[in-house]
């Protein structure tokens, strides 16, 4: 929420960027949210994600894309958010790690919109997939509050930082970095 009201405050939000994705991802995050995997099938599942798109941000992160950027359609921004919403929902994340680089890729916006529609992405989509969750009992209250303290020190330094001090060619090495090293942990817990 802090990284929204940050990168929206610094004018990098475009709501009719994200709104089409939220449709369909919120009922889809929530329904992952619900449906029980296996630790081995879980982390298999978010490693590759992570692993495919710190990789393609790597190889397109060398230079500031310039140029227009175009949002896509709502016929294929809606069933693209419904995608994420599961998959998020299904691996416990709130889905910017899968539409970021899906946004910048595909050219439908710049970096720092890139973060501010994450940033707005995640937060709907993990309260929907933690209600998922909930509904099937799956929810540790005991380590739930150190990370919530954590996330919002975290937060609010890096959407500062991002939002007013980054450019948006640091900010794609950083978060490919990031989704490098959470896949490669990951790895270790799908393989052993």
């Amino acid at each position: 929420g802090m990284g929204w009201l940050a990168f929206a405050q610094a004018g990098h939000f475009v709501g009719r960027l994200v709104w089409p994705f939220l449709v369909a991802s919120i009922p889809a995050a929530f329904l992952g949210g619900a449906t029980p995997v296996s630790m081995q099938v879980y982390a298999a599942l978010l490693a590759g994600s992570l692993l495919v798109a710190a990789l393609r941000l790597a190889l397109t992160g060398q230079r500031e894309e310039a140029g227009v950027v175009k949002p896509p359609a709502w016929g294929v921004a809606v069933p693209v958010g419904a995608g994420i919403g599961w998959l998020s929902g299904v691996v416990g994340v709130g889905g910017g790690i899968f539409l970021s680089p899906l946004l910048l890729l595909l050219r439908w916006a710049n970096v720092k919109q890139t973060a501010a529609a994450s940033a707005c992405f995640i937060l709907v989509n993990s309260a929907a997939g933690l209600a998922g969750r909930f509904t099937r009992g799956a929810i540790d209250y005991g380590t739930l509050w150190p990370l919530l303290t954590a996330a919002f020190a975290g937060g609010l330094i890096g959407s500062r930082l991002g939002a007013n001090h980054f450019s948006g060619a640091l900010l794609k090495r950083l978060l490919a970095v990031v989704l490098l090293v959470a896949s490669l942990k990951l790895l270790r817990v799908a393989f052993g």
